[in-house]
């Protein structure tokens, strides 16, 4: 007996609730989607809809009311399932506990624990009966992962793929009683660890498919790791992913499929007015508050590809060497939440483009140890075990050849001085990750002069900056040269 079923799945919607004008019209937004999504319900008997995780952040309406005005939205998207990612984090434990109060869908998560007790946050599966199906969800997030948002102490999950896979197989054979005829994973690991997570699954485990995000993947087909398929879509509302699988219920497998990326755009996706209606009143309130324009630049500046030197990125970090006093400034390029800020900069424009408000702190550290330290992180770089990149301020220039392997590093147009100290600065949550990614820990650092927070906000930074400096510039200056592209 065979039964078909259609799941529309997003990943990383993070906050992109508005349209945009594309070169054919209006792309994109949640009033489409959600119109999109409802649409398919009307015409196809059992439709699921599915977020892997990341619906926070990216949006100054989100930041306002700190994720409550992004749950309001998604209970009018209606989804059936959704599992956590590192931003539904960013606002704090305890905020997170309330925002799961404030939704209307159900949010699994396997492993998310408090720490002392190991006591689990969410529900770690969830069984839907859909048409006649019997549809298993996992939700799963890593350590790794958690470290890419404003992790909570207290807060525990799994150290790495190995442990999520114990953690499928267990809860898989816990309903083996139970006639399951679809297993789903709605992970927030990235493309690559979804592959190795799959090739460790056991294949009598069943699980039948892998909805995944955080590594922001457009594919063109599903990724297959043995029987299981492997889908992502990209990240915010431009596109929606559409599975249409018709199940074998006496092997309880995948028969048959189709998937497509589906385009949001007006041609085909009307719009929901009750979202519209919503949108409407939050950009109502937040446009009174920070419409204020701030400053005007000589030209629109760009961030177009994260894993290379920006103009954006150049400002940004040359403007906070400037305000701190240091020697440079390393930026976290994801940091940047967008592709670049046009002439007119208004306080909206600048919270969106740029999110994260954190502290900055600043060390020290000789000549000839940064450059060991920047081929640390070149190598985890290279060999995909970080997706941090960094813009840095004016007089530091690096020339990376090859995958790393070796690296023409100059400070103020000269190779450093192995003894001489210099300043650096940067955000907390790239500070945190100094041992991982640079092999520096805070005892060594010390050792070349105190360590210390220098501002409690970088934000209160951007905004006087720009407050007092009219007609800012940037260009790219080579201060960053890969021989070998990264992609993202």
């Amino acid at each position: 007996m065979f039964r078909e079923l259609t799941i529309l799945h997003s990943n990383d919607l993070h906050g992109d609730f508005f349209s945009k004008e594309g070169a054919e019209g209006l792309i994109g937004g949640v009033s489409m989607l959600s119109g999109y999504i409802q649409q398919v319900r009307r015409e196809e008997k059992n439709v699921l809809y599915v977020i892997s995780g990341d619906m926070l952040q990216g949006s100054i309406i989100d930041q306002e009311y700190q994720g409550i005005s992004t749950i309001d939205i998604m209970n009018l998207l209606g989804p059936d399932m959704v599992t956590l990612g590192n931003h539904e984090i960013d606002y704090g434990l305890a905020h997170l506990m309330f925002l799961e109060r404030c939704a209307k869908f159900p949010i699994i998560n396997a492993n998310l624990h408090i720490r002392p007790i190991g006591t689990r946050l969410f529900e770690s599966h969830r069984i839907l009966m859909v048409g006649g199906i019997r549809i298993l969800f996992i939700g799963i997030i890593t350590e790794e992962i958690l470290h890419y948002g404003n992790k909570d102490p207290l807060l525990g999950t799994f150290v790495d793929v190995a442990e999520a896979a114990r953690e499928v197989e267990y809860i898989c054979n816990n309903y083996k009683d139970v006639d399951i005829d679809f297993t789903i994973l709605l992970t927030h690991i990235g493309i690559e660890k979804d592959k190795e997570l799959a090739a460790l699954l056991p294949e009598e485990i069943g699980v039948d498919l892998i909805i995944g995000g955080h590594s922001h993947t457009m594919l063109d087909e599903p990724e297959q790791v043995k029987d299981i398929l492997i889908v992502q879509v990209g990240d915010g509302s431009h596109h929606v992913g559409r599975f249409d699988v018709v199940i074998d219920m006496e092997k309880n497998a995948v028969h048959d499929y189709r998937w497509q990326v589906i385009p949001i755009d007006e041609s085909h996706c009307p719009r929901d007015r009750v979202i519209d209606e919503v949108l409407g009143a939050y950009e109502s309130k937040v446009k009174e508050k920070y419409s204020r324009i701030l400053s005007r630049l000589d030209k629109p500046l760009e961030h177009g590809d994260r894993y290379r030197e920006t103009e954006l990125g150049n400002l940004f970090s040359d403007l906070f060497k400037r305000q701190l006093g240091v020697d440079f400034f390393l930026l976290g390029s994801g940091s940047i939440r967008g592709t670049g800020l046009e002439e007119v900069v208004t306080l909206s424009d600048l919270r969106e483009i740029f999110p994260y408000d954190e502290q900055l702190m600043s060390f020290s550290v000789s000549g000839n140890r940064l450059k060991e330290m920047f081929l640390h992180f070149l190598d985890r770089l290279y060999k995909g075990h970080t997706r941090e990149f960094y813009q840095v301020s004016h007089g530091l220039v690096l020339d990376v050849l090859g995958e790393g392997e070796a690296l023409a590093l100059t400070l103020f147009d000269e190779e450093p001085d192995d003894e001489r100290i210099f300043r650096f600065a940067m955000q907390k949550f790239h500070f945190d990750l100094l041992e991982p990614n640079f092999g520096i820990n805070r005892s060594e650092l010390e050792n070349y002069g105190a360590v210390r927070c220098v501002s409690t906000s970088s934000f209160d930074i951007l905004e006087e900056y720009f407050s007092t400096h009219p007609h800012l510039d940037a260009q790219r200056e080579g201060r960053i040269t890969l021989e070998i592209k990264i992609e993202d």
